[in-house]
């Protein structure tokens, strides 16, 4: 299976019976990133994380009394 990266645009080859093929085929919310492009934004968050002045927004989750 031929994928594209969203933020580079290269063009890479996968295998048609891997998970990440199948997970693009049937989930096309699904996106694909090359592996330079997420070390790339994996190193530069973690810089981030390590200034102090990163803020992670999660949703609160509300306890059911049940």
């Amino acid at each position: 299976m031929r994928v594209k990266c969203v933020i580079c645009d290269k063009i890479e080859s996968i295998k048609d019976e891997s998970f990440q093929a199948k997970r693009l085929r049937n989930r096309p919310i699904h996106t694909f990133m090359c592996k330079v492009c997420e070390d790339r934004i994996t190193e530069r968050t973690n810089a981030r994380i390590a200034t102090g002045n990163f803020q992670l927004y999660r949703s609160k989750t509300e306890e059911d009394e049940w």
